[in-house]
């Protein structure tokens, strides 16, 4: 007899077989990205290094990369965005599969990559259903970093936009303040 696979277990066995390679479900879609590139990683390490600079560690917060965000859409989505603001208790926040409750999450981070396009439309709409308060794009396939902000009904308004040169203010509600060089976003090497 044959058992059918459910997409959270099509996903479990995705992960197993391709070490290094993030394994999201995004509104019942299977996705799966390759291990970033060293410019990618690049950006997260230095923006760590950021958030540490501006007291991170005296507010409250703790900032990841890699965990799984658990999405409200159906019942086996969940993301795992590059890098995220939670609060610092966000351990009790366990929902399953090494993915915490959206209420957890100050601001979250995406640096596109291949799948860019899942980075600037699927995620928007999943993490403003989530009702995540901040999510920054850095979006190297086109050159900016947009800023979402402030999602009411499951949406967020129009993003602002920053090019190279600016600074993106990191929005006050995150609890940290600080500036993110959008060149630093965008290419580390």
């Amino acid at each position: 007899m044959q058992h059918e696979l459910t997409l959270g277990e099509a996903a479990d066995l995705l992960s197993r077989a391709l070490p290094g390679h993030r394994v999201e479900i995004l509104q019942g879609r299977l996705i799966v990205t390759p291990p970033p590139d060293g410019a990618h990683a690049l950006s997260l390490t230095k923006l760590g290094r950021a958030f540490d600079r501006a007291g991170i560690e005296r507010s409250g917060l703790e900032y990841v990369q890699g965990i799984g965000l658990w999405l409200p859409h159906l019942p086996d989505d969940y993301a795992i965005p590059d890098f995220s603001v939670v609060d610092e208790d966000f351990c009790d926040a366990l929902v399953q599969k090494n993915c915490y409750a959206p209420n957890v999450f100050r601001l979250v981070v995406e640096v596109t990559s291949s799948n860019w396009t899942d980075d600037l439309g699927t995620k928007v709409e999943s993490y403003a259903e989530a009702g995540v308060p901040v999510y920054i794009v850095a979006d190297r396939k086109h050159g900016e970093v947009l800023l979402y902000r402030d999602p009411e009904n499951g949406k967020y308004p129009a993003p602002q936009r920053y090019e190279r040169g600016q600074q993106v203010p990191v929005p006050e509600s995150v609890g940290v303040s600080l500036e993110l060089p959008v060149d630093t976003l965008l290419d580390s090497c």
